[in-house]
């Protein structure tokens, strides 16, 4: 029932609202998993992120694709909740700072191991739009342990326009989406950062360039 809800969701509301409203510029998409685990790092500027991140998988891979997101938000009422856990499949996380490492990540270490595809916002939370806000660590001691699980950078511009934070309607605006390489494997939570930083404002250059060249 969960994995149908998804797919009519996405199939008849996300895609065609992303194709037609949103007016979608994607580069790299074939750099995209196609299969986990793995997981997208990608900037958090809007509500949207999550469901265009999601809207460039195909139908078939959906039921594999998992946003890590704030408990505290999208679990605060009983029809949230639901719609956070059967229309997207969120695996909810505890950002309060009092949840032991091992079971703040057990879900998502649970999600890994059933070969899903992680979103990640390593910023934390929405920032500004079209600015990337500071990387945290926690996406390198989700992975420590795990070599194999590719990291891809994922950076979005325009969305924090098209439905900027604290509004509820959506402003028409041409967005970017660009997929980065994999990054090569970190030795150390700083490494990494470093890492994504430079990737994120690497790609966030590459959509600007795009811009202004149209």
């Amino acid at each position: 029932m969960q994995r149908l809800a998804k797919v009519v969701f996405f199939g008849l509301l996300v895609k065609p609202l992303v194709l037609i409203v949103l007016g979608l510029n994607v580069r790299g998409r074939e750099r995209l998993p196609r299969r986990g685990p793995a997981v997208i790092a990608a900037n958090h500027n809007s509500h949207l992120d999550v469901l265009v991140l999601m809207s460039l998988f195909p139908l078939r891979q959906l039921h594999r694709v998992r946003p890590v997101a704030a408990a505290d938000y999208f679990l605060r009422n009983p029809l949230i909740s639901w719609f956070s856990r059967t229309c997207i499949s969120i695996i909810p996380i505890d950002r309060s700072g009092h949840a032991e490492q091992d079971a703040l990540f057990s879900d998502c270490q649970q999600a890994l191991d059933q070969n899903a595809i992680l979103i990640i916002f390593p910023e934390g939370s929405r920032g500004d739009p079209e600015k990337i806000g500071k990387i945290r660590k926690g996406i390198f001691y989700l992975l420590k342990e795990r070599l194999d699980t590719p990291i891809v950078p994922v950076v979005m511009h325009g969305l924090g326009r098209a439905l900027p934070r604290g509004e509820a309607l959506l402003v028409p605006f041409n967005c970017d989406v660009v997929v980065g390489e994999p990054l090569p494997r970190p030795e150390s939570a700083a490494q990494l950062t470093r890492q994504l930083g430079e990737a994120f404002t690497a790609q966030l250059e590459q959509c600007v360039t795009r811009q202004e060249v149209d």
